[in-house]
């Protein structure tokens, strides 16, 4: 059996934390999976171009799926911390960087970790 490539590593990790991410706002169905699939798929092949990319996969993935989502149902992840006001989106930060985070820019907050969504809208933490 081969080794599992640092690439193939990333790849899974990212695919792992952006379903943590849907199933704790509860909108992981099929169609929602098959964005991820499609998403780590093309980042496949964008790191096998920029193979330093590795690093930024997760926050990549994080953003296609949300833009995805954008497009076909709505904003996603909607933010947790913003009580009043008109519902809004979190954010990935950095966009292009390691260590990703959802972030909230109307209260200026760092909310969870890409991955770790379950914990701040009070959900199993992954």
């Amino acid at each position: 059996m081969d080794p599992i490539t640092p690439l193939e590593q990333a790849l899974h990790a990212a695919r792992a934390l952006v379903l943590a991410d849907l199933v704790a706002g509860e909108v992981a169905e099929a169609d929602v999976v098959s964005l991820v699939e499609d998403s780590v798929a093309q980042r496949r092949w964008w790191v096998e171009q920029w193979p330093d990319g590795v690093e930024f996969v997760a926050g990549l993935v994080a953003q296609d799926v949300q833009d995805a989502l954008l497009e076909r149902y709505g904003r996603w992840p909607l933010c947790p911390v913003c009580g009043s006001g008109d519902p809004h989106a979190l954010d990935v930060e950095p966009e292009l960087g390691p260590d990703p985070h959802w972030v909230c820019h109307k209260a200026g907050v760092k909310v969870a970790a890409v991955g770790a969504l379950g914990r701040a809208v009070g959900g199993v933490s992954s």
